[in-house]
């Protein structure tokens, strides 16, 4: 396998050739033949046609795979960086995966009492080959929780990093990154659950039931 041929095939979570995958895909990049277009359009499709739910983590083989997070329509930053992954294979652009260990100001009181710490660690997102070099995509946060709480939502625009912002709309820390994990073709999953398991016991494996944009509207001011 060339390493190009590493970051275009199909694996069991990065499922491009999946139908629901290749319909994102289509319909987002519309009639354009050009892939940084394309590769945009299907940023958007997947930051907003996915709603953002840190509860949501299901760190098996099928939980992380793209055409099951597209069936629930929802997923936290890895699940949906899986997805943007999936899709640019599905048109052709080659892709891989980032992770980070990020601080992450955006949290619940519920949610970093489960976590015992503010600190995200696998921050995921995803890397897109376009005019010849690796942009970061980060299709985390849907622009209704975005606007809901005051946070400056990520722009792509195929040609610069798209990370998260370090303050909100309000000049209040948001997001601080603290290490690079580097990049992956395919989705690291055992090792994703092993970080989970050493940083977070207080966590099942399977995620929490709770409502993240519900928390935060309860713990803002006149929620």
């Amino acid at each position: 396998m060339c390493e190009l041929e590493r970051y275009l095939r199909a694996t069991a979570c990065l499922d491009s050739g999946h139908p629901a995958v290749r319909a994102l895909a289509q319909d987002a990049a519309g009639g354009t033949a050009d892939p940084t277009q394309r590769a945009v359009r299907v940023y958007y499709a997947v930051r907003d046609g996915l709603r953002y739910d840190p509860y949501g983590i299901e760190l098996t083989v099928r939980g992380l795979t793209a055409s099951r997070v597209l069936q629930r329509g929802r997923g936290f930053c890895v699940a949906k960086a899986g997805v943007l992954a999936a899709a640019a294979r599905a048109l052709g652009i080659p892709s891989r995966l980032g992770f980070a260990d990020v601080r992450n100001h955006l949290a619940t009181a519920r949610l970093r009492a489960l976590m015992g710490t503010d600190v995200f660690y696998y921050h995921g997102y995803a890397e897109l080959l376009l005019d010849g070099r690796w942009v970061k995509a980060t299709p985390a946060f849907n622009l209704e929780l975005c606007r809901r709480f005051g946070v400056l939502p990520l722009e792509f625009d195929g040609r610069t990093d798209s990370i998260f912002h370090p303050f909100d709309e309000s000049g209040h820390r948001h997001m601080e990154y603290l290490r690079d994990r580097g990049t992956r073709d395919d989705m690291p999953v055992d090792e994703l659950r092993e970080a989970m398991a050493r940083h977070y016991p207080g966590m099942q494996v399977a995620g929490p039931d709770g409502d993240f944009e519900t928390e935060r509207i309860a713990e803002s001011p006149g929620g």
